[in-house]
This record gives C-alpha cells, structure tokens and sequence, in this order.
C-alpha cells in the first residue's frame, strides 16, 4: 500500500508543467490554507519528504526554507516534527512576509525512510558528505516550492539552518544554488555529543576542514551565529568552523553570542531566542537584500 502511494504522489509531482504549482499533498496532509502539509520528491532518490508551508498574512511572498538539527540520540529521529507555523522563530519570518518552509529530511518523523545523513565512523568521519546529503533534501525544497502559487519564485530564496541543518546549509552554498540570496548558519554543525557526553565532539579538526572546503567554492553570503554556552559546537569549534570557512574564499559574517538559557544550541528555536538572533538576522538581510525586507519594513522596525 505504501508503496502504490509512493507511485502515486510522484507521478503526480511529475505530471507538472514546467512553471506550474506541483500538486502532491500528504495522505493526512492538506495543500491548501495558511498551514499546509506538503510530499516533495527528492531528485533521483526514491523518496518523499514532508514539507510544512506557513504563509505570511498576505497569502504569497518570497521564501525562506527552515531547516532541522538532528538529535544526539538517534531513536528520537522517527518521532521528530516539524516546527508549527505559530512556532517563534517560523512567525519571525512569516510576520515579516516570508513564505516559510519547513522540510523534514529523509529519515526524520514522518519522512520516515532511510537516514541520509550518516558520517560514517567516528575517527574517518566524512562530514563533508553528510552536509552535502543534508543540502539536497534542502535543494529538493527549494526547487518545489518556488513553483507553489503561495512563493515568489522570482524573489531570491533565504535558507535557515539550525545544528545539522546549519550545516547542510553551508553545504548548500558550496553549490552556489541559483535564486538563493543568503544562508543563515544558527550553531550548525556534525559531532557533537560524542558518545552522549556534552561538550565534546567527534572530530573538531575535521569538522573546521570540511567547512574549509565548502568555503573553497561557496560565494553566497553567510551570516554564522553561535553561542558561548553551545553543548554541542562550543567557542572553540565555531571559531575553527567560520575562520577556515572564510580563510578558504567563504563570505562569512560570524557572530559569536553569549551564553543563552541552559544550552545554547537551543537558542534559534528557543522562547525569547528571536530577540537575540532577530536584529542580527536583519541586519544581515537589510545589508544583502536587492528589494525592502518582505514586509517593506526597514530594518530594526
């Protein structure tokens, strides 16, 4: 049965004009409406993700892509959901007129299906291509729903990411994607908790490495926040992290934050993260953008 549904949902995502709005929907999800539930294929994989849309209160606007961490514990993967659409650091972007998407990569929650992200073991840990997985379930976002009637598709696209969606973020601008303006990078990395312990992580050197090389070819402009009291990618790393990544060609704005609540790594999606992360997010955006933030609203309004 599930495998006839499969079938079904990508032979109507195929079945799309070039230029028309796919027509895939969830079995319990729904296309239509402020919150919706979308099915979006993943290039030549096989597989379908699930993508949560939340509209701006003007119905259609420019789009950013919101993308996940993943747990240390990896039996908390299945249960995982994505954010809602009333979520902190979603309605951050949607009040200001962004169009936001929320995909649940292969092998988290209701994507189910095989985990694509995997590094490999601990001491030959290729974290290069795990981002790299990372960024094409992120591309496969990107390329669906800037044909839905409710996105700009015109409008040059901001992709978020917090811990390993971060880092798939960094990945993804290492391919210089065309119609995406700007990457935010909230703690992003791979190896943290190495063997269920805090602060500690599974390869560092390679970790900075990997973001070196995918500094060699990125030139989309970054902005890389962390946090002092990160469990998962302390000071240290996030400075490794962003000076190879910049020292290797990247264009990187790093801001390095104080500590936040009891963990850091939480801060984007946290209660109150918005008004840390918010006015450097604008700032960033209002120094980049080709058009006023989606709102109109000047920066810092």
């Amino acid at each position: 049965m599930r495998l006839s549904l499969t079938i079904l949902l990508l032979t109507l995502a195929a079945c799309s004009a070039p230029g028309e709005a796919p027509r895939t929907a969830g079995p319990t999800g729904d296309a239509t409406g402020p919150a919706q539930l979308h099915w979006v294929p993943v290039g030549d994989t096989g597989s379908l993700i699930q993508m949560r849309l939340c509209l701006p209160s003007g119905g259609v606007g420019p789009l950013v892509v919101i993308s996940h961490g993943s747990p240390a514990n990896a039996g908390q993967r299945p249960s995982m959901q994505p954010a809602s659409c009333d979520a902190e650091a979603v309605s951050w972007f949607t009040d200001r007129g962004f169009t936001a998407a929320l995909p649940m990569r292969r092998g988290y929650g209701p994507s189910g299906g095989t985990w694509a992200e995997g590094f490999g073991n601990c001491g030959q840990a290729d974290f290069a291509a795990a981002g790299l997985e990372t960024a094409r379930d992120i591309q496969a976002a990107i390329d669906y729903a800037k044909r839905l009637p409710t996105v700009l598709g015109a409008a040059p696209a901001v992709i978020v990411g917090q811990s390993a969606g971060g880092w798939g973020s960094l990945a993804l601008a290492s391919r210089n994607p065309p119609g995406v303006r700007a990457v935010i990078n909230m703690a992003g990395g791979r190896g943290g908790w190495s063997n269920g312990a805090a602060n500690t992580n599974c390869q560092p050197d390679a970790l900075a490495r990997s973001a070196g090389g995918y500094g060699r070819t990125a030139r989309i402009p970054v902005l890389s926040i962390y946090t002092a009291n990160d469990s998962f990618f302390g000071p240290v790393i996030a400075r490794d992290v962003q000076t190879q990544y910049t020292a290797a060609g990247g264009v990187m704005t790093a801001r390095n934050l104080p500590a936040f609540g009891n963990d850091g790594h939480g801060l984007f999606f946290a209660r109150g993260g918005s008004a840390i992360w918010g006015p450097e997010v604008e700032r960033f955006l209002g120094a980049r953008r080709d058009r006023p933030l989606a709102s109109g609203a000047a920066p810092g309004t």
